[in-house]
């Protein structure tokens, strides 16, 4: 087994002298150094150039937890790649030594502690999600134009001269609301989905407080008109 250290100091000022010796008094035979690089930084040169060197068997040994990263979710990363990689750890001021098994068990916590902060996060957003479909609106970003916006981009976008030259071009209407041409475009392609007609067709049909085609529209982010064709009405108003 070959160990391997790594060491860290925030400012070019501070020694790092102390690091250096624990590590070669714990018999690293080399040694990998980030000066002036702070441990919130997603890229450390030094600290990439180690985890490129480290082989199965080896492993990699730090004065302190914190070298190797300070926040939670990075050393939740860092063990679960020394550990997929068949590599130890050993943490000399914090006596953590992977080596052995109650050392080895720093691994199953850690990996324990990463799996329930995605559980909460899956968690979270599925509750949120629930709560807006209770309200009647679906997840994703919050479209840019309103219903009657798009009704009046698709009017002038499609607004022609008796010669069958477009009055307007995209990037006009593009300012006049404030969106970029993008937005223009997906507007005017915008149509309601197969499972957004049968939920629309619901909603209008219920028998108490049926919903609107103005409701309708507003909720799917489509016009009046797209959303009367889908349920079949010639009234846009009904």
């Amino acid at each position: 087994m070959t160990r391997v250290g790594y060491m860290r100091v925030s400012t070019r000022d501070q020694s790092d002298d102390s690091q250096l010796d624990e590590l070669t008094a714990a018999g690293c035979e080399r040694i990998f150094e980030d000066k002036g690089v702070s441990g919130k930084l997603a890229s450390r040169p030094q600290w990439d150039q180690c985890l490129e060197y480290l082989r199965p068997g080896d492993a990699l040994v730090i004065t302190r937890l914190s070298r190797a990263g300070r926040s939670l979710r990075n050393l939740i990363e860092v063990t679960d790649h020394l550990e997929a990689q068949g590599i130890d750890l050993i943490v000399l001021k914090d006596h953590i030594d992977t080596t052995t098994p109650g050392g080895r068990l720093i691994f199953h916590i850690m990996a324990a502690i990463g799996e329930f902060q995605r559980d909460l996060i899956v968690e979270g957003t599925r509750e949120g999600l629930i709560a807006r479909r209770a309200r009647g609106r679906t997840g994703g970003r919050r479209s840019k134009l309103t219903a009657r916006q798009v009704e009046k981009v698709i009017d002038l976008v499609s607004a022609q001269d008796p010669d069958g030259n477009h009055l307007h071009t995209v990037q006009e209407v593009a300012d006049l609301f404030k969106v970029s041409r993008p937005t223009i475009y997906a507007a005017t392609q915008r149509r309601l989905t197969p499972k957004q007609i049968e939920a629309a067709k619901a909603a209008h049909a219920a028998s108490k407080g049926g919903q609107t085609v103005e409701q309708i529209a507003d909720r799917f982010g489509v016009t009046r008109q797209q959303v009367a064709d889908a349920l079949g009405l010639r009234d846009a108003a009904a």
